[in-house]
């Protein structure tokens, strides 16, 4: 799949001072394989975790979420189905899909 820019996706500002958002070691890690794959324009510590991925929050489309699921099942080593009846759950927030990450990896 291939996308020379991303222009769709539109992160609010972490807060009025600029301060990035807390995310844990794995939330920073998937934030920057978002931020990577997706050629997304914000840095990846001023996405908030617990914000949607998809539709409003982040703003990723189907397709996104597709795009990020082929590069969490190669940098990790499993799959992440399109089928997968979890996968709304899955694909809540940054927090969410860390979660579900950090419970299924395998490298």
């Amino acid at each position: 799949m291939f996308r020379s820019q991303r222009v769709t996706a539109t992160v609010p500002p972490a807060s009025s001072a600029g301060k990035a958002f807390e995310q844990s070691p794995l939330e920073s890690e998937l934030a920057a394989v978002l931020v990577s794959a997706l050629n997304l324009e914000t840095a990846p510590e001023d996405i908030d975790p617990t914000v949607p991925l998809y539709g409003d929050g982040l703003g990723l489309d189907s397709i996104d979420i597709l795009e990020v699921a082929l590069e969490i099942s190669r940098r990790y080593g499993f799959q992440l189905r399109s089928d997968d009846e979890r996968n709304k759950q899955i694909f809540e927030s940054l927090r969410s899909l860390a979660a579900h990450v950090g419970q299924n990896r395998t490298t």
